[in-house]
């Protein structure tokens, strides 16, 4: 498939020929109301540009990989867990996920997030968080707040000795 030259902005962040498709499969892992859209992808240059938006109180999977993304915020606004410390996000941000970082994306409760992603075009698949896992990040009660909603079926931490 050859690659366009130009492609037209056909509605609000919406390409000419571009399919709007799932951000990925639900039985793969948990997020809500996520659409990704493959806007560049060339042979020549080893990485695909893309293009996800989140709807209003939605959220991506939180996840991490090998692999490194850079995020340009392009629409609306939220937060995004980066390891262990979280980020107000607007427009025109610029997020570095460094390779195995649990990293989440959650729109605001009244706005869509909508944001540009480049990623090597060879990857590997997303780790998903095991319980153990959960636990560690669950010990940042900012964190625990952040991914309460979107791990609510996930095991609970085993309580941790709070200093007086």
């Amino acid at each position: 498939m050859e690659t366009p030259v130009f492609r037209a902005q056909s509605a609000p962040m919406r390409w000419q020929d571009v399919e709007l498709a799932e951000y990925k499969r639900a039985e793969e892992a948990p997020f809500r109301d996520v659409t990704r859209q493959v806007l560049f992808d060339h042979p020549m240059l080893s990485c695909q540009l893309r293009y996800f938006e989140v709807a209003p109180g939605g959220h991506t999977t939180l996840e991490r990989h090998e692999h490194v993304h850079a995020v340009v915020i392009a629409r609306g606004c939220g937060r995004c867990l980066i390891g262990d410390r979280l980020y107000d996000l607007a427009e025109h941000d610029l997020v570095h996920v460094p390779p195995l970082t649990w990293h989440q994306f959650q729109a605001d409760e009244h706005a869509p997030l909508g944001f540009l992603c480049m990623v090597n075009t060879v990857r590997d698949r997303p780790q998903l968080p095991t319980a153990a896992d959960l636990t560690q990040l669950r010990a940042n009660p900012l964190v625990a707040a952040f991914i309460a909603q979107t791990t609510a079926g996930s095991p609970a931490p085993l309580p941790v000795n709070q200093a007086p």
